[in-house]
């Protein structure tokens, strides 16, 4: 029974699906760097979220945060994350047979039959099998798709039972007479095991990636880490409408961020200072204002014997924060500052492999 005080704060559903992961994981007990590893993060990163949910949720500390998942339901008792004891084998990163049916949602919409590009219709019809795709685990109801796909505008006549029709005709396996689309009473859905998703296969490096870096393969980890990355083209389901593919997208964009400054925390941990250096000016360049970047890159400057530049991109995002948001810079920018300003030796080297 959630107790009266859980009841008189705000909930869960006032979190970002990120914000809720971090939640849930940190519920279960979980430190910062385990949290950070189960959902390829880094640590500065999971630091930011926690902040966040602690203001969103008017929780005072970490403590009170572990009872308000329990009390939201986001964790029950036995399950949820947990650390592997042991790695998972270097064979679980190897590429699963090709199935007939691929279909890529990490970049515009495309799919592929036996190895050939497959023509997917109007942009809607799209939308509907990217909704399809990305809740690939269960059946996705018809009144989703129109509320996911045509939002408050739905259309005057029955165009999800053509799409779907459409669909299935183009996407078949089998001897070529069965489709990977299934319908029951309840909606529509993929059928399980018939179709290859890009997504899908870069959340199975993640978690091969984050095996390897518990094992302390940290190369490895890294190298998994690129792999996942290569999977993304441009932006996620480019050019496909509605509100499910706008709130995708943004999801997605987050996700390859988180995975790409997880990539390069690693990098640090190897010396691979420089080379983090140039793929971090470019993050940096292209999301000004997000702090976990800034606070790496300016470790990273720092490592590599560049101090005055790393106080001069604290400077550049302190003062773009305070003009374009009106905000100081977070505590983990601040620390970042004040830990270079004592130098680097007092706190910013990694934890060696």
């Amino acid at each position: 029974m959630p107790t009266t005080a859980a009841l008189d704060r705000p909930t869960a559903t006032e979190l970002t699906r990120q914000e809720c992961e971090v939640l849930r994981a940190v519920g279960c007990g979980l430190t910062d760097g385990e949290v950070a590893g189960a959902l390829a993060l880094t640590e500065p990163a999971v630091d930011v979220h926690l902040r966040r949910i602690l203001a969103k949720l008017e929780l005072r500390d970490r403590a009170a945060a572990i009872v308000h998942a329990f009390d939201c339901g986001l964790v029950v008792p036995g399950r949820g994350p947990r650390v592997a004891a042991r790695p998972v084998p270097r064979a679980t990163v190897r590429r699963a047979p090709e199935r007939r049916v691929r279909i890529s949602v990490l970049g515009p919409l495309r799919a592929w039959y036996d190895g050939q590009p497959v023509d997917l219709g109007h942009l809607r019809q799209q939308a509907v099998l990217a909704a399809l795709a990305l809740c690939r685990d269960r059946t996705v109801s018809k009144d989703e798709l129109l509320d996911g796909i045509w939002g408050m505008e739905p259309p005057l006549t029955k165009v999800v039972p053509v799409y779907i029709y459409r669909l299935r005709k183009v996407l078949q396996t089998g001897n070529g007479t069965e489709s990977v689309i299934r319908h029951d009473r309840c909606g529509y859905r993929l059928v399980p095991g018939a179709v290859e998703v890009d997504e899908a296969r870069m959340e199975e490096l993640v978690t091969a990636a984050g095996a390897a870096e518990r094992a302390g393969e940290v190369a490895e980890a890294v190298r998994v880490h690129a792999q996942a990355l290569g999977l993304f083209g441009s932006e996620p389901l480019a050019g496909l409408p509605g509100p499910f593919a706008e709130l995708e997208r943004l999801r997605l964009a987050e996700r390859r961020t988180g995975l790409l400054l997880r990539k390069l925390d690693l990098q640090l941990r190897l010396g691979r200072h420089a080379e983090t250096v140039g793929e971090l000016w470019a993050l940096a360049t292209a999301q000004p204002l997000d702090e976990p970047v800034a606070a790496l890159l300016m470790r990273a400057l720092c490592l590599s014997g560049r101090q005055a530049d790393a106080l001069s991109v604290f400077e550049r995002t302190r003062r773009r924060l305070a003009d374009e948001l009106g905000v100081s810079p977070s505590r983990l920018l601040r620390r970042t500052h004040q830990t270079i300003m004592r130098g680097c030796d007092a706190g910013l080297a990694p934890t060696a492999p």
